[in-house]
C-alpha cells in the first residue's frame, strides 16, 4: 500500500501563509492545505503566476479558500509591505518559509538591499519576514523552514555568508540552506526560551524534481525532455508533490515538535520521518551568530516574545 497522500486533520477555520506557493513545493503545499480547508495565502513575486495557481487550486476545489499576496522575498521593502497587509488580517496559524532560488546565479549578484541575491532569497527576506509576523501567529501556530540535503554537502563559512571572499553557485545555495535551517532552529529555542506555543520546525523534501511531478496547466510544464530526464533518476527521485507531503506533515502532524527535522524516509525520496540535522545548522552557537548577521543584514531587530 503506497502511502500517498498522507492523511490530514480536518483544517477549517485555520489560516496559513504559504511563499513560493505559484509552483513546486509552494504550490501543492497550499493545494492540499486548502483541500483540508484551510484559508490559504499564496505568496510569490509574480501576480500573473499567483493568480495561475490560485485558478488551478479553484479548478480542483471549488470551495478552496485562498487569497493571493504578491511579495519578493530578496526585497526587505516588499516583505515589509506585504508583512504589514498580513498584520491587518486575522493571526495565522502557520507560515511555510518555501520561496527560495534554486537554481543559482552563475557570478555573484546582489539584490535590491545590496545582499548576495541568494542568501538574500533564500535566508534574509523570510527572516524579515517572520520578525514582523511572529506575535501575528495564533497560539499552538507552527512555523516551517524549508531546509535541504545540499547541507549535508558543504562546508559553512559562517563567517563569510554574503561570499566576499569567493563565489560560485553551488556554495551560494547550500550555504543559504544552511544558513535557513540555522534560523529556523535559533526561532524554535527562542520561542521555547519565552515560553511560547508557537513551534518552528524544518523540512526538507529530499530530492524533488518537476519532471515527476503532475501537469498542472500555468504551474507545472515540464519539457518532454524534462520528464524524460527526470524519469532516468526515478530510483532515487521523487515528484514535488510527494516532497510537500513532508512539508505538510510538519505543519499540521501531531507528532511533531518544535525544534525538530523532517524529510522523506530514504532520504532522497519516501513518507515523511524524524531525522538528524546537520550539526552545524543545528549548533545553537553558530545559530546565534547567523542570527545577529541576519538581524545586521536586514537593518531589523528580530525580538520573540513581548
Amino acid at each position: 500500500m503506497t502511502w500517498y497522500p498522507l492523511a490530514l486533520p480536518s483544517l477549517t477555520g485555520r489560516r496559513y501563509l504559504v511563499t513560493g506557493a505559484n509552483a513546486g513545493l509552494g504550490f501543492f503545499t497550499a493545494a492540499r492545505l486548502a483541500g483540508a480547508g484551510a484559508h490559504v495565502v499564496l505568496s510569490g513575486r509574480s501576480p500573473e503566476r499567483l493568480d495561475a495557481a490560485a485558478a488551478a487550486i479553484r479548478g480542483a476545489r471549488p470551495a478552496a479558500s485562498v487569497d493571493t499576496l504578491v511579495m519578493d522575498v530578496s526585497s526587505l521593502d516588499a516583505v515589509a509591505d506585504a508583512t504589514g497587509r498580513l498584520l491587518a488580517e486575522a493571526p495565522l496559524d502557520g507560515i511555510v518559509a518555501n520561496a527560495g532560488i534554486v537554481h543559482p546565479p552563475r557570478h555573484r549578484e546582489e539584490s535590491v538591499d545590496g545582499n548576495e541575491l541568494v542568501l538574500a532569497t533564500n535566508v534574509l527576506g523570510h527572516f524579515a519576514m517572520l520578525g514582523g509576523l511572529v506575535r501575528h501567529l495564533a497560539p499552538g501556530a507552527r512555523v516551517v523552514s524549508l531546509g535541504s540535503l545540499a547541507t549535508r554537502l558543504s562546508t559553512f563559512r559562517v563567517d563569510d555568508l554574503q561570499l566576499e571572499r569567493g563565489y560560485d553557485g553551488w556554495r551560494a545555495y547550500a550555504q543559504s540552506k544552511i544558513a535557513a535551517q540555522s534560523v529556523g532552529f535559533e526561532l524554535d529555542r527562542r520561542l521555547r526560551a519565552v515560553g511560547s506555543s508557537v513551534a518552528s520546525v524544518v523540512a526538507h523534501p529530499g530530492y524533488s524534481v518537476s519532471g515527476r511531478t503532475p501537469t498542472v496547466p500555468g504551474v507545472n510544464e515540464p519539457s518532454r525532455g524534462g520528464r524524460f530526464g527526470d524519469a532516468l533518476q526515478a530510483a532515487w527521485a521523487q515528484g514535488k508533490h510527494r516532497g510537500a507531503e513532508v512539508v505538510l506533515h510538519a505543519l499540521t502532524a501531531a507528532d511533531v515538535e518544535g525544534g525538530q527535522f523532517w524529510g522523506p524516509r530514504f532520504l532522497t525520496r519516501g513518507e515523511p520521518t524524524l531525522q538528524e540535522p546537520t550539526r552545524v545548522s543545528s549548533d545553537p552557537a553558530i545559530g546565534a551568530r547567523v542570527w545577529a548577521f541576519a538581524e545586521q543584514a536586514t537593518g531589523r531587530p528580530f525580538v520573540v516574545g513581548a
